[in-house]
């Protein structure tokens, strides 16, 4: 009689947990679960929480795909919390630049590709001339403005933060590339739909994140984007080069 009295009474309080979390609205993937990562907060507090994580890293590495009217779109950032960056760039078939941005100076290196296409004015001389060397990027060379938005982490994290209301979390999973056992969260935008891995295990670092971003950043256009972040807070130099 005493074990039935106990069983009922575990049963009626779970039953209470669960008319709670539905009178509170909070959907089966919110309701508290004393075995899950982040158990004791939101989809959105736990979003809100990675944003701040990622911003203060003293450094970060990016892995970026995603795409532009010229064709698909990799680059492999590093950068740190003071503005020291490098970035290689690549645009499908129109070439591959280089940049590395330190102490506010940026200097640029690129393929004949995208040197030809950046400096259509100039000469087929000057454009083999430039080819390959270090150079200060002309004004409006969309590239290399590209890369160096890219040099900035709020590019991402940036379009990410006000859409941390939808957040919804789902189950733990292990980012490719990394060891780091990982709690996705997902949500919408007016775009459509976005997802976050976010490390369950040391800081709650961004480790993964699939949206829409801007081509340029302002205009033209989105493209669903990937973005993997890793190194984080690990020794990083950016090395002025020689032009």
């Amino acid at each position: 009689m005493r074990l039935l009295a106990r069983t009922s009474a575990a049963t009626l309080s779970a039953a209470t947990a669960l008319a709670l979390a539905t009178a509170c609205g909070m959907l089966p993937e919110d309701a508290p679960d004393a075995t899950a990562p982040y158990a004791r907060l939101t989809g959105p507090e736990v979003v809100n929480k990675a944003l701040a994580a990622t911003r203060a890293a003293k450094s970060v590495r990016m892995a970026v795909e995603t795409a532009s009217p010229e064709g698909p779109v990799e680059a492999f950032v590093a950068t740190d919390i003071r503005g020291a960056c490098t970035v290689t760039l690549s645009l499908g078939a129109t070439g591959t630049m280089e940049l590395v941005r330190t102490g506010g100076t940026v200097r640029t290196r690129s393929d004949i590709g995208t040197t030809t296409t950046d400096t259509a004015t100039k000469t087929a001389t000057d454009t083999a001339d430039r080819a390959g060397r270090w150079t200060k990027p002309a004004p409006g060379d969309r590239h290399a403005e590209l890369a160096e938005r890219y040099c900035d982490r709020e590019t991402f994290l940036g379009p990410l933060a006000p859409q941390s209301g939808t957040a919804r979390k789902g189950r733990t999973t292990t980012t490719s590339g990394s060891d780091t056992p990982a709690l996705t969260v997902t949500g919408e935008t007016a775009e459509g739909k976005w997802a976050a891995d976010i490390a369950t295990t040391g800081k709650p670092f961004l480790l993964k994140l699939k949206l829409r971003l801007p081509h340029d950043g302002t205009r033209g256009g989105t493209a669903p984007a990937t973005v993997e972040f890793s190194a984080f807070d690990q020794p990083f130099t950016a090395n002025a080069p020689k032009t």
